[in-house]
């Protein structure tokens, strides 16, 4: 019983129709579903992917008038976007320095090239090379070419105040593995250049299937925000969900119980430094209520709020 991979990544905007011209039309993502917070129909919830709308291709955004995040320990500090190839790091920094994107120089980091950037909101992101690992799936209406499109997620950074307490919960109740070290770089706090970032694989390994945790006691603790990150979810097939609820439930693990999503079944739950995890399955997936082809084109509703649909898209601003 593995995790497979990261699922999806959920982030935090105050500005859901710039979050979406950026990430659809400078980032290239594709639209897949454009529904609301299950738990606050108030707020959009943004699903951005790859063509296909594949699990681990998945960046998402709950639309929630707040404030700026305070960046701080106990948080995921940044996320990774995989690509191929050195020479299409080489075309996003020229894109991104085109488009206005606040970006760094390319550097070598944990052995892959890297592209670190924000979104307009601050959001700590990167562009990793792959090397062309696994499958890709490009989106045909993209304004980005195929072969320079985004991939899927890569890997995580949490930065948490004790790393040892974030391992019992990786290794012991995840079965994640511990599989090398290396410098942090600027990839978290600037303080924090030297400190090891310990890299933590689950299922096959390999940069979609990582979580990276370095420890920064030093800082105060993050206070969510706009450009923060809400959560991570961590991928399983759809037949390991029992098996996934019992083993949390038999380990004492408090949780959110059983969650249906309608496009995947999750499970919640913190781990010991406060950072927010979900499991959840591959399944049904984006495409249960709307064609493949018309994905994201209007506001989709799981059958059990659909019966208030017109109150729904009263309260949200258009799109």
């Amino acid at each position: 019983m593995q995790l497979t991979g990261i699922h999806h990544l959920t982030a935090v905007t105050a500005r859901a129709a710039d979050n979406l011209a950026f990430y659809t039309r400078v980032l290239g993502l594709r639209l897949v579903k454009k529904t609301v917070n299950q738990d606050d129909v108030s707020a959009y919830h943004l699903f951005y992917a790859d063509g296909l709308a594949s699990p681990g291709s998945d960046l998402t955004f709950f639309d929630w008038p707040a404030p700026r995040e305070r960046r701080g320990t106990n948080s995921i500090a940044r996320t990774m976007l995989r690509v191929s190839g050195a020479g299409t790091i080489a075309w996003w920094r020229e894109h991104l320095a085109r488009q206005g994107v606040t970006h760094r120089l390319p550097v070598e980091r944990d052995g892959r090239l890297t592209l670190d950037f924000e979104d307009p909101e601050g959001q700590r992101l990167s562009l990793v090379d792959d090397r062309g690992a696994g499958p890709s799936h490009p989106w045909a209406g993209s304004p980005v070419p195929a072969a320079h499109q985004i991939r899927g997620l890569g890997p995580v950074l949490l930065s948490v105040a004790d790393p040892r307490l974030t391992e019992a919960v990786l290794t012991g109740v995840l079965g994640l593995r511990p599989v090398r070290a290396y410098a942090a770089g600027d990839a978290a706090a600037e303080a924090s250049a030297e400190r090891p970032v310990q890299v933590y694989a689950m299922g096959e390994g390999g940069p979609a299937a990582e979580l990276h945790v370095v420890a920064e006691p030093d800082l105060g603790p993050a206070r969510q925000g706009a450009g923060g990150v809400h959560h991570v979810a961590f991928r399983i097939p759809d037949a390991a969900y029992d098996d996934w609820s019992e083993r949390l439930r038999r380990l004492r693990v408090p949780t959110s119980g059983p969650v249906d999503r309608y496009y995947f079944r999750s499970l919640y739950f913190r781990e010991p430094n406060g950072i927010l995890f979900e499991i959840a399955t591959d399944g049904p997936g984006f495409a249960t209520d709307e064609p493949l082809e018309h994905l994201g084109e209007r506001l989709a509703l799981p059958p059990f709020l659909e019966p208030r649909r017109a109150e729904i898209e009263a309260g949200l601003a258009p799109l």
